[in-house]
């Protein structure tokens, strides 16, 4: 077949499989894939990614085969490779491409880079928490969209925005982007974060120091009020604060009736904050309330991706995959895991090898293995079926639910293949990845069924 036949495939299989897969995973691992040919019912495709090929053959061959079967219209397979050549040249392509991106912004933008360090400072942001640094995965999608949409339109919609979830999550890393993207698409707009903790504070000295107490407090409700977009992070800090609450209150009240954007985040929902007065609480839920959940393998292995790249450090699949195993509950220790390997090596002057990341991280002697096995045994004993029920024909509603969840736990803990956990519970490559992608998008939803998750993986690490 003629290679431009052969790319004219390749271009309509994209677009199919733009719809199949996750923004973040077709714009990762998709785009930058070239094909090459096309013979004896094969596809080949080069990649730019060293790690992608892993990755795509672990998390994606079904929908990539699926999507060129559709398209040619009979049994196909492919192949993937990683080429060097191509990575080199796609990277100087991407460096060429962010300095005419950033000679565009320089000449554009100038009056506000001038004053982006005054603003930043008077908008008391931390610099690195952006949206283009930010990971999307399942577990923050939803998140991410509805604070680049109130990035793009302030007060104009989910106001306030309310986000929640366990620390370390990337909360306050979007509550940020948002106001980064302020300050350099909407420059006139007055922006300015702040922890709870740090309000408590900064409102009690207020009070307490002698002298025009009410000439501080008016100057202090102003600093907060008179602004365009508010930004609290870690609201849970207010409870049993009752002077603290009236003042948030009114705070509240005058932005939002002045039509000015208001972002809180928590690390529970505001009907879960004990002491939160009904007011306020009511005023946190008439917006929109998102959560961010921990991210799962496939996401975790793109933040490391991701940390690597922004200091340009070269690092195999393996140190990646290894790291992902290791640290799954939350972002942030994700980070302080790779910053400590990368740290250590650059002050050695090694490279980063899955056995020196081993050496410096010494998962192994802290972390109970956990093996597909023990996942399986767990799930069934929680919901009284068997291990061989999961391996049998049966469908069994039961079963069949509980199946589903062990399936997607082996997955999320074990980052094993679906090939592997199929051969473990004698099913097909494609069963696994359908148990895993519905208790994925369930557990969004399903209240009930997070708990029930969560119970197993606190039995199941002891």
């Amino acid at each position: 077949m003629e290679i431009s036949e052969v790319k004219k495939i390749w271009a309509d299989v994209k677009t199919e499989l733009k719809d199949l897969l996750p923004a973040y995973v077709y714009d990762t691992w998709i785009v930058s894939l070239e094909a090459t040919g096309y013979d004896n019912d094969i596809f080949s495709l080069l990649t730019v990614h060293q790690m992608a090929v892993e990755i795509i053959r672990k998390s994606h061959y079904a929908q990539i085969k699926s999507a060129l079967e559709k398209i040619l219209g009979k049994e196909t397979d492919f192949s993937i490779s990683y080429d060097p050549d191509l990575a080199e040249k796609y990277k100087k392509e991407k460096q060429k491409e962010k300095s005419k991106v950033k000679k565009d912004e320089d000449n554009s933008s100038s009056k506000t880079m001038d004053n982006l360090f005054q603003m930043q400072s008077f908008s008391n942001l931390n610099l690195k928490y952006k949206f283009e640094n930010f990971v999307v995965g399942e577990n923050s999608r939803f998140a991410h969209a509805a604070a680049l949409a109130v990035a793009q339109n302030p007060a104009k919609k989910y106001n306030p925005l309310f986000i929640y979830g366990a620390s370390g999550l990337g909360k306050t890393h979007l509550m940020q982007a948002i106001g980064h993207y302020t300050i350099f698409n909407k420059p006139k707009l007055k922006v300015r974060y702040i922890k709870t903790e740090e309000y408590v504070n900064e409102l009690i000295k207020n009070l307490q120091n002698g002298g025009e107490r009410n000439s501080r407090m008016e100057k202090f409700r102003q600093k907060y009020r008179n602004i365009d977009v508010l930004l609290i992070d870690d609201i849970q800090f207010l409870e049993s604060k009752t002077y603290t609450m009236e003042e948030i209150f009114h705070t509240f009240d005058t932005l939002h009736n002045n039509n000015k954007q208001i972002v809180i985040t928590s690390d529970r929902l505001p009907k879960d904050i004990p002491t939160l007065t009904d007011r306020l609480r009511t005023r946190f839920e008439m917006g929109l309330v998102v959560d961010i959940t921990p991210p799962d393998f496939e996401t975790r292995v793109a933040i490391l991706k991701n940390l690597a790249e922004q200091i340009s450090m070269k690092i195999d699949f393996d140190v990646f995959e290894y790291i992902a195993n290791n640290f799954e509950n939350n972002v942030r220790e994700l980070e302080g895991a790779f910053n400590k390997v990368s740290a250590y090596a650059d002050i050695e002057k090694v490279d980063v090898t899955l056995e020196y990341a081993k050496k410096v991280l010494n998962c192994d002697a802290v972390k109970k293995t956990i093996s597909i096995d023990n996942i399986a045994k767990i799930v069934a004993d929680y919901f009284n079926v068997t291990v061989s029920d999961f391996k049998s024909t049966s469908r069994n509603q039961k079963v069949s639910s509980a199946r589903h969840i062990a399936v997607y736990l082996a997955r999320e803990i074990t980052g094993k293949s679906f090939e592997s956990i199929a051969d473990y519970f004698n099913k097909k490559h494609t069963t696994m990845l359908y148990s895993y992608e519905k208790i994925k998008e369930d557990i969004k939803v399903n209240k009930e069924l997070a708990r029930s998750i969560s119970d197993i993986k606190k039995e199941l690490k002891g």
